[in-house]
């Protein structure tokens, strides 16, 4: 399937920003399960500074803010070509090791729930149907609701608490995935919606490591694989590591958000 995507986040400030530097993970790269055919990144109100890749492989770009600048506006654009693996990535070959992906952190280190739902799934094999099973009780114990979560909501809070986005089901399936002792690592990316092209934000899901198949993508949002509808973009441990901009500012004054996401074949 070849989508086009469209990606544009506007910040704009009550005052004046002396400095602002932010962190964008915002470009696809080609894999078994999609083709990056163009894309471009551009930034108004900002200067690029430096493109490197990260620990995780993810390209990475840092753009520092113009002096004293009360507006700064990011777009992401371009076209990929899908195919539909069932969720099946494969094996990679960024050399990071796999004991990485069993490390929990802050937003996915496990409780009580959490360690609760790893335990009702913990007898089931082989692990494929182990990790289905896992993503269909998720599904049944959270229901998916903005506005109850914000993006330092564990998801220990989350499951607890029974609701979330798909920022929190998918940092509940890592945390219970490493419970299990299988490698698991949060993904970033955009999702073509069957009720139309524009969206709020881009999307989230997971990815677990198993033997013999190598990284299986979940969508415990959807309770699906994903599949040629699905933008693979930035992966790492939780939603920190994979954001697709974050960064820092000096100044006082508040701050507003516009994000426009648009995703069509």
């Amino acid at each position: 399937m070849l989508l086009k995507i469209s990606h544009t986040s506007t910040y704009r400030y009550d005052t004046k920003v002396p400095y602002a530097l932010q962190r964008l993970k915002l470009t696809p790269q080609s894999n078994s399960t999609q083709m990056v055919h163009d894309w471009t990144v551009t930034c108004t109100g900002a200067q690029r500074e430096v493109t490197y890749r990260d620990g995780y492989d993810n390209m990475v770009e840092l753009i520092r803010q113009e002096r004293n600048s009360v507006e700064i506006s990011i777009t992401a654009e371009g076209t990929v070509t899908t195919a539909n693996t069932n969720g099946v990535i494969g094996h990679d070959k960024t050399g990071t090791p796999l004991w990485v992906y069993g490390r929990q952190t802050g937003l996915t280190t496990p409780g009580e729930t959490i360690r609760k739902l790893a335990d009702s799934v913990a007898g089931i094999s082989p692990r494929l149907s182990q990790l289905h099973e896992l993503m269909t009780k998720i599904v049944a114990q959270m229901a998916y609701e903005g506005g109850q979560t914000d993006v330092e909501t564990t998801g220990e809070a989350a499951l607890a608490a029974g609701r979330g986005v798909c920022q929190d089901l998918t940092h509940v399936f890592v945390s219970a995935a490493r419970l299990l002792d299988i490698p698991a690592r949060y993904v970033s990316g955009y999702l073509m919606m069957l009720d139309g092209p524009d969206q709020a934000a881009s999307h989230a899901w997971a990815e677990a490591y198993v033997e013999g198949l190598g990284w299986v993508g979940f969508d415990a949002a959807n309770d699906i694989c994903p599949d040629d509808k699905y933008v693979r973009v930035a992966v790492g441990l939780d939603y920190r590591d994979a954001a697709p901009i974050s960064g820092i500012r000096r100044g006082s004054g508040g701050e507003t958000l516009e994000v426009a996401v648009k995703v069509e074949q």
